[in-house]
């Protein structure tokens, strides 16, 4: 359940300090095994190719930490992107997948 006041396009808001940075030419603290900055990935996820950018989304969803998916994806983005982006989330493809579940089953999301 989203926290009071949280919209669903960040349903969790940004409380705390997560590793997150806004810095361009930083490396995002979740690039353990791939050598990108925040601007190139930032660009990744601005790819017109649904599958090439679903990769990229899929990859933050699985390594990054909860809150912090939000600073690169929005419920939209992950929504219409969906049926590519579930073939990236490795082990995170349950957590997703009943998350995104529940927030239909509630009604919060269109089924």
């Amino acid at each position: 359940m989203a926290s009071p006041g949280a919209s669903m396009a960040h349903p969790f808001g940004h409380e705390g300090h997560s590793g997150y940075t806004d810095s361009v030419d930083a490396r995002p603290y979740f690039a353990w095994d791939v050598k990108v900055t925040e601007a190139e990935l930032r660009e990744k996820l601005r790819c017109p190719d649904a599958d090439a950018r679903a990769q990229w989304q899929g990859w933050i969803m699985a390594e990054a930490r909860y809150p912090d998916v939000w600073r690169y994806l929005s419920l939209d983005e992950i929504l219409r992107d969906w049926p590519h982006i579930r073939l990236h989330l490795g082990r995170k493809r349950a957590f997703w997948e009943f998350l995104l579940g529940g927030w239909r089953q509630q009604g919060l999301i269109p089924a």
